[in-house]
Formats: C-alpha cells, structure tokens, sequence
C-alpha cells in the first residue's frame, strides 16, 4: 500500500478534544500557581495533583518539567509585560512610567518565584522576552533622558543589570524581610535622577578583569 493509498485517521472525537484542551488548562492553572509559590525545583507531582490529573495526562502534554515550566513562565512574563508597557505608555510624566515599571516589576516578582529566577539568572524566559524586557526599558530610559530627569551617564545595560539585581533582593529577602526591596528601590531612583552629577565610575572592560586576575 501507497503511503497515498493509507486511510487518513479519523479526527478524534470532539469530546475527547475538549478534554484534552481541559487537562491542559488545568495543568497550566496549577502550575503557574505551584512554581510561583516554589520556584522551578519544584516536584511535578505537585502540579499534578493540584491539577487533579495523572502523571501520565501531565507528561503527554509536557514531556519534561522543563517544557511546562517555559510555556508557563513564557506566558506570564508576556502578560506582565505587556500590562507594563501598556502602563507606561498611559503614563505621561516620564520618571512615574520609569518608577512604575519598576514597581510593577518588582511588586509582580515579589509574589512569583520562578518568574525573579528565570529574570535573575536570564533576564527572562526566553531570549525572546529578554530581548522585548531590554527594548522596553531602553524606551524608558530614553523618555526620563529626553526630558532631563535621569541623569546623562546612565545606560540601558545599568537599568538592566539594576533591574536584576533588584529582583535579586526580592528572591533573597522575600522570606526574611519582605517588601525590603521597596527601601532598595527608592534609594535607586534616588541615584538614578539628574539631580545627581557627580560623573559615574567607567564600567570595566574584560581586558582589565583579566590584569586584575
């Protein structure tokens, strides 16, 4: 027989679609809810039972931990980000769009574990989201810049690397001292104004880390 000739399978019943689309949702559900209150290291039989299907329904769906984990935090990141943008952009004054990404970024992180991992250590997700992340506040910084309210030295890869280190502080001081990253935040906007013109240290290139080795 013909691979021409071979009977085209029958579409599955639309029940068992339905379903289907049902346990994904479901899985999907708990796990953005598990792995914000756990972080990535979590055991997804976790998920699995607050999803109420079997291990077996969940791995058909996501093969490994890892694909569940992306997709969820793929989709959260690009929810988060886009109800930031969309703050921003209704925001006329420059600086309160700059704080308020700020704010909510750290304040959405705050309560989402596995979001302030995948931003700490990757900036995002994916490179993807990392990529829109930087593009965005590239955005910010060039609005506080035109209006004079940042202070000239300041580039996009400092409010990068200040945003991940602020949601460093959220993931460390979270148990012990939480909402601590508000004080943090505040002293960084402080640095941040053009009221400040005492110039900023040169970064380092790698050539000067290599003579300091």
């Amino acid at each position: 027989m013909t691979l021409a000739e071979q009977p085209t399978p029958a579409p599955a019943p639309r029940g068992r679609r339905a379903d289907a689309e049902r346990n994904r949702a479901a899985i999907m559900e708990a796990a953005g809810a598990v792995f914000a209150e756990y972080g990535g290291a979590v055991d997804v039989r976790e998920i699995a039972r607050r999803s109420g299907v079997g291990m077996g329904t969940l791995y058909r769906h996501f093969p490994t931990k890892d694909d569940l984990l992306l997709t969820v935090l793929e989709q959260q990141f690009g929810s988060w980000l886009t109800a930031a943008h969309q703050q921003a952009t209704a925001t006329e004054d420059p600086w309160q769009a700059l704080a308020g990404f700020f704010e909510q970024m750290l304040t959405t992180q705050a309560g989402n574990r596995a979001v302030v991992e995948s931003y700490t250590t990757r900036g995002g997700p994916t490179p993807s989201c990392a990529q829109r992340c930087y593009t965005f506040i590239d955005e910010l910084r060039t609005r506080c810049m035109d209006a004079g309210l940042l202070r000239p030295d300041v580039t996009t890869d400092d409010l990068v690397l200040l945003s991940g280190s602020l949601s460093q502080a959220v993931l460390t001081t979270g148990d012990s001292h939480p909402g601590q990253w508000r004080r943090l935040l505040r002293i960084s906007l402080d640095g941040l104004s053009s009221r400040n013109t005492e110039p900023l240290p040169e970064p380092a290139t790698p050539s000067d880390a290599a003579r300091s080795d």
